[in-house]
């Protein structure tokens, strides 16, 4: 099975991610901060990621996003955005409108459904490294 790194500053969103991706069979290591995130998946080596948008500030996970576009040992990994930033501010993004500037493969408000979250994640671990959304490696900022 897959290494996922899940990097969300809600401590009950981690928990539940590492439960539902532990139980399909999955190594799930978790950080609460892009920091952290960065600095765990130096060790970690991650097939996968699961990375919130809004934790140090309304844009960290957009920031970490392009930090492991520009990492060459992850850089062609999956990223699943997993936020409620359309709810909480009204941007409305989305990966096939803003893919140019978002480096990510799939963008999920949360809260999301164990079973959607499994399936996801076995379709993002299947895709071709050609297909993964790199363009996002020029930064919006």
């Amino acid at each position: 099975m897959a290494k996922i790194m899940c990097i969300d500053d809600d401590r009950d969103i981690l928990e539940s991610c590492r439960m539902t991706l532990e139980k399909a069979g999955h190594t799930v290591e978790c950080a609460s901060s892009g920091k952290e995130g960065l600095t765990k998946m130096k060790a970690f080596r991650p097939d996968l990621f699961l990375l919130d948008v809004m934790m140090d500030d309304l844009t960290d996970g957009f920031h970490t996003a392009y930090a492991i576009r520009h990492d060459a040992d992850v850089k062609d990994k999956p990223i699943i955005m997993l936020t409620s930033i359309n709810k909480e501010t009204g941007l409305g993004f989305n990966k096939d409108k803003d893919g140019n500037f978002l480096p990510v493969d799939e963008f999920i408000e949360k809260p999301i459904a164990p079973k959607l979250l499994i399936e996801l994640v076995a379709k993002l671990l299947q895709m071709p490294k050609n297909k993964i959304n790199m363009g996002g490696t020029t930064s919006m900022y």
